[in-house]
């Protein structure tokens, strides 16, 4: 035998077991394509319909909200250049801000109770977590105009305590609308703090006690960075949703607070303005993607692991 053949049979022999690997290939793609095809549907499409109409412009001669494809690209420049704008959007991002540390604050320690405190009671404390989303959204934001009514329990509490005048009261107000976008996104804080906090090992906690760590230290250095996943998750999935809302401003809040969702449902329904609708709202999708970019660069890739 040849040493080319020796060498070609070698060679035939190494890649045999490779064989069904190679039929096997396209299997992890076929799995995906229902969800591509989910994601193109109903994510691409709209996108990509949405950015056609913010390049629209009117019809000549022609009825409100009658517009013609004219890849007008100075559509964002004109509706940035309105400053109106301006205020709605930092607005929001004010309101989904605080309510995105006030949901933290509750949901954190609401979590690590039912992760290492429930015992037997914690799939029952899982389900009334996530017992208000079996209520419309829309239902429980109106449920709080009763909570904050100037007749209602809260107020009652912040005047025996001095904090609200006779006079003064809580709804409408800022404070009504971040109070609504809090307890309404405040689930999708909880529930990625939870199964973080679940995953970690109690003897590692145990093991900071035993090396003299105290109590806040121990959390500070061991807890803490261990849920740093599901902050970081649950933090994006509040803020991201509620920069764009704009049902509990409407419900909760005056004229004076208006969000940029606000706006942006006004000009697409009321006055039939769909480009600068469309282009308030690839603005809003911009600076959010840039805080988000900005914010995972700050806490770091690795925590998301």
């Amino acid at each position: 035998m040849s040493i080319a053949a020796a060498i070609g049979d070698t060679l035939q022999e190494e890649h045999q077991p490779n064989e069904p690997k190679r039929k096997g290939k396209w299997v992890p793609y076929l799995l995906m394509l229902p969800g591509m095809l989910w994601l193109a549907i109903f994510f691409v499409v709209p996108i990509v319909s949405l950015f056609l109409t913010s390049l629209q412009t009117p019809v000549p001669g022609g009825q409100v909200g009658e517009f013609q494809q004219t890849f007008n690209f100075a559509n964002y420049w004109d509706t940035l250049s309105d400053s109106t704008y301006y205020i709605p959007l930092f607005r929001s991002f004010v309101y989904s801000g605080i309510a995105t540390l006030l949901a933290l604050a509750i949901g954190y320690p609401l979590a690590y109770a039912i992760a290492f405190k429930s015992g037997k009671f914690r799939n029952l404390l899982l389900v009334l977590v996530i017992a208000p989303f079996f209520v419309s959204f829309i239902l429980r934001t109106i449920a709080w105009r009763q909570i904050l009514a100037d007749e209602g329990p809260v107020v009652a509490v912040l005047r025996s305590v001095g904090l609200v005048g006779e006079t003064a009261g809580v709804y409408p107000s800022a404070v009504a609308v971040i109070a609504g976008i809090t307890y309404n996104f405040l689930p999708f804080m909880t529930l990625p703090i939870y199964a973080s906090l679940e995953r970690v090992d109690p003897r590692l906690i145990e093991a900071s006690g035993d090396l003299y760590a105290k109590p806040f230290t121990g959390f500070r250095k061991v807890t803490w960075p261990l849920s740093m996943p599901g902050v970081v998750a649950g933090t994006l999935l509040t803020f991201i949703p509620a920069a764009g809302d704009y049902v509990n401003a409407a419900l909760l809040g005056r004229p004076s607070n208006t969000m940029i969702g606000n706006r942006i449902e006004y000009t697409f329904l009321s006055v039939n303005d769909y480009p600068t609708a469309a282009v308030l709202s690839f603005i809003l999708m911009a600076c959010i993607l840039t805080m988000v970019l900005v914010y995972i660069r700050r806490v770091g890739t690795e925590d998301l692991v």
